[in-house]
Order: structure tokens, then sequence, then C-alpha cells
């Protein structure tokens, strides 16, 4: 989502580089191009306009200019102020032991409300507590019988209505029902318009009032842009909410809602919407979600989403492997799938610190669809090319596997090429902490970043260069040395 804002921003920050020491001036012209990143990214003018005079402030003054590194300082100070923005989040549900919860969720047609109330139920399920949903939002029998499904699939009670036409009716009974069975949280899935309008705001008011709810959530849609903004506001005067949770921000809109929600209600994001499965709800961490927008990556959320979807036991069988020095083609697709679980490659990429610009650089290279070509030329070859390719696959065999894989046969011979430099990488990397691993994914991308190395094993240094004639002599002394090779292995 917030790939434009990135690199505007960092266009701007970057501008300021390699000046030395930082004038008024020109710190000024690149916070003027910080302010046309945020409005571009649908930011609202006043929180932007708010936003560059508290950084202004601090970054005009002599502690900023007279720094060694101030544009590198300026960095810090954004980052700082773009965290106080959107922050501090309480992620807290304030859940009371011995008594039933009672949570309202309240929102716009087509916010993702409903599926953001089976969300919050599984994540509840998940902590070990008893938990219903009451399905009253009686203005669209679709979304009746969609809670419907989506508790059967967590295999949670849903209350119905049953015929009622009364929301506050359908409300107060099922938190009744959820008190008499003992279940210590139940969510209201109410009405929802395709605009704001009185009759909703005075049946939620109702609700509000005759229920009592412990805590009121509003679910907005990311990709409305300012439209979010100013629905959050309308929705908080009615009914004080508690929290917003932001949906679709895996989409590709702008994201300047989710920068400027907290600032013109008052009211944080809570949790986040990361996609359509039941299980994408994630709580909103202002700090990491800054570091992102700056290009510093979101380690401590990778590594998360890491441990909840990656198959541990073939981790750490990949583990041992690599620290008996083995690393295979075979092992290299298993290590590609297990990535493949943690989303898109493009938003793993830009998780990674220092890798922001990768995503930038590639254009609109298809990444997930070049992994499926390194795949099907994987997949072509037999067990022993995969365990050995630098040795089995020759030209007789890579026109063999690229006939199989529907590839030229250079790009047979690319990968093997690039498959040396990275089994040497990932050899090195076994038994590495984190940050000895991230200084490895670094220095994977200065080499992504020049076409002509690649992933190619690193020449050794010869100490002097070799003149045409001596090349030749290697060449063909090399092949020689293959053929030998070739016939010792039909023996």
């Amino acid at each position: 989502m917030f790939e434009s804002l990135t690199a505007s921003l960092s266009s701007a920050l970057n501008s300021l580089r390699g000046r030395g020491r930082l004038s008024e001036a020109n710190m000024r012209e690149g916070l003027a191009a910080v302010r046309t990143a945020l409005l571009e990214a649908d930011v609202a003018y006043e929180v932007a306009d708010a936003f560059l005079s508290r950084v202004a402030a601090d970054a005009v003054g002599a502690r900023v200019l007279e720094s060694l590194d101030p544009a590198q300082q300026l960095v810090g100070i954004v980052h700082r102020e773009l965290v106080a923005l959107m922050g501090p989040v309480d992620h807290s549900l304030h859940l009371e032991a011995g008594r039933t919860t009672v949570l309202m969720l309240c929102g716009l047609q087509g916010s993702g409300k409903t599926t953001s109330c089976a969300k919050l139920a599984r994540r509840i399920k998940d902590q070990g507590r008893g938990v219903m949903l009451v399905a009253a939002d009686l203005q669209r029998p679709a979304a009746i019988e969609q809670l419907a499904v989506l508790g059967r699939q967590l295999d949670v009670p849903v209350h119905l209505p049953e015929g009622g036409t009364d929301p506050v009716a359908v409300c107060n009974a099922g938190v009744a029902r959820a008190r008499r069975e003992g279940a210590s949280v139940v969510i209201l899935d109410t009405a929802g318009r395709l605009a704001i309008d009185a009759e909703l705001m005075r049946e939620l008011a109702t609700i509000d009032r005759s229920v009592g709810p412990d805590q009121v959530y509003l679910v907005v849609d990311a990709m409305t842009g300012q439209d979010a903004v100013r629905s959050a506001k309308a929705f908080n005067d009615a009914l004080e909410i508690d929290g917003v949770i932001m949906t679709k921000l895996d989409g590709d809109a702008r994201g300047g809602a989710a920068l400027s929600v907290k600032s013109v209600t008052g009211v944080p994001i809570k949790f986040i919407g990361t996609g359509e499965q039941i299980e994408a709800l994630e709580d909103f961490h202002p700090e990491r979600l800054a570091g992102r927008i700056l290009g510093m990556g979101d380690v401590l959320s990778l590594v998360e989403e890491a441990q909840r979807k990656f198959d541990q036991d073939e981790m750490q069988r990949q583990e041992e492997r690599l620290k008996a020095g083995e690393f295979t083609l075979e092992d290299f697709k298993k290590m590609l799938t297990q990535t493949r679980r943690l989303g898109p490659l493009g938003k793993v990429l830009g998780m990674i610190p220092g890798m922001g610009g990768m995503q930038e650089m590639l254009g609109g290279t298809d990444l997930d669809k070049d992994m499926n070509r390194l795949f099907g030329i994987i997949d072509a070859m037999t067990p022993a090319e995969r365990r050995d390719p630098s040795r089995l696959v020759d030209q007789s065999r890579r026109r063999r596997i690229a006939a199989g894989a529907g590839v030229e046969a250079h790009e047979v011979g690319d990968l093997v090429k690039q498959f040396d430099g990275m089994s040497a990488m990932m050899k090195g990397m076994a038994g590495l902490g984190m940050r000895e691993r991230m200084q490895h994914v670094q220095r994977l991308q200065s080499q992504l970043t020049n076409p002509a190395a690649r992933l190619a094993k690193p020449k050794g240094d010869t100490g002097k260069r070799l003149t045409a004639d001596e090349r030749r002599k290697l060449k063909k002394q090399r092949e020689k040395e293959e053929r030998r090779r070739r016939r010792q292995g039909r023996d």
C-alpha cells in the first residue's frame, strides 16, 4: 500500500544527502518535498501541515544543522513524528475474567465489518476464551448468512435474528444468550449503510445506550482514502469509539487514511486487516509502519509472521543440513516455498532493512511469476542434477531441462550460476543470529543491484590480468578436464 509514499519520501530525504552540513534553506526545501509526498499519499491537508510544522521545529534547529550527518538525523525526526502521528496504541481488548465482555463493531457497507467480526472472534478463541457472534446487521440479509458461514468455519456460535426486525432487541437477546452460555466475549455485528445517514447513527446510538458495550470499534476501508477519515470522525462524534480496525491495508491505496485517522479523530488504529483470510488480522504497530514507510524495513513483523506460517520442523531440518555443508536446488526450492507463505515477494522485500529500494529497482517485474519459472526449471532436473547442478548440468542437459521447463537454455545456465553464489551464502548463514543474517541479506542486495554480477560465485583473485592467449589456453585446459571427468563418470 505504501510503495508510492515510501518512494516519494525516500526521494525527498535522499536529496539532502551528500550536502555536508545543511543550511536552513535547503532543509526547508527538503521538508517541502516531504509535504508534497504526504499530500500525494492522500494525507489530510491539515494533518500534513501540522506534521511538517513539528518536524521543522526540530529539523531547522541548530542541533540538526550543526550535526555531522544532518540528513540521517532528519530521517530520525520524521520517523519519530510519524510514530507520534499514529500512536500510541493500546492493543488490549480489556477482557475481564468472570464476566461477559461486549464488543460492538460498526462501519459502512463494504468496509469488511462482518469479516472483521469473524477475524476478531478467531483471535479471541485462539486465546482460549469462549466467544459468540451476534448477527445484528438486519439491513443486509447476506451479512447474516455470511456471519453464519464464518461462524461454522470457526466453530463459534452465532446468534441469528430468527425473523426479528429490531436490531436493538437482537443485540440484547444475543448478549443475554452469551451470558447464559458462559461466553467470555460477545461480538455485535451492527448495521451498515452505503453512506453515513441520520437513521444509521440513531440506530447505533440506541444499541450503544441499551446494550452498553465495553468497547466500540469502527471498521474502515483504507482504500477509500479521506472518506475513511471523515467516516471515522462522524462515527466517533456519535458513539465515542474506542479504536479503529483498518482493513485492506494489503491493497494499492495510497495510505493517507492510516496516517490521518488518529490525528483527526483522536482515536488510534487498533488492528489492521492484511488480507481476506480469517487469520489476516494484526496488531497495529505505529513504529513498525513508520519504519516501512521510510524504507527501514520491519524485521519484527517479518519474524513474527515467519514463526506463525513457516513449517518449523522443516526449518530445523534445513538448518541442520546447512550446518553439515549441504544445500541443493531442492533445498533452495523448499526455502522459496516457505517464503511464499509470507505473502507476495514485493511485500517481503519491503520488510527487510535496506531492501525497500529493491522493488523500485525491479520495476514491473513479476517476482512470483519468475519464481514459478525457477520451480519449473528445478522440477525438470533429475535428483542428481538438483544435488550437484554445477558439475552435472552441461550444455546438452541444459537444452533438455529447458525443453522440459518451457524456458530458454540460457535461463537454466543463469539459475546454475546464481545457485553457486546462493549456496555459498546460505552455508555461511548456518548458525548465525538475526543481525548477522540481515548483514548477509544486505550483501545479497548489493549483488542484485549489479546486473552483471547477480548471484554468480565470485571469481578468485589471480593477482594479474591474463592475456588473450593465456585465457584461451586456460579455457582449453578446463574443457579437457571436463571431458575427462565425463568419461570417468560414464565408466
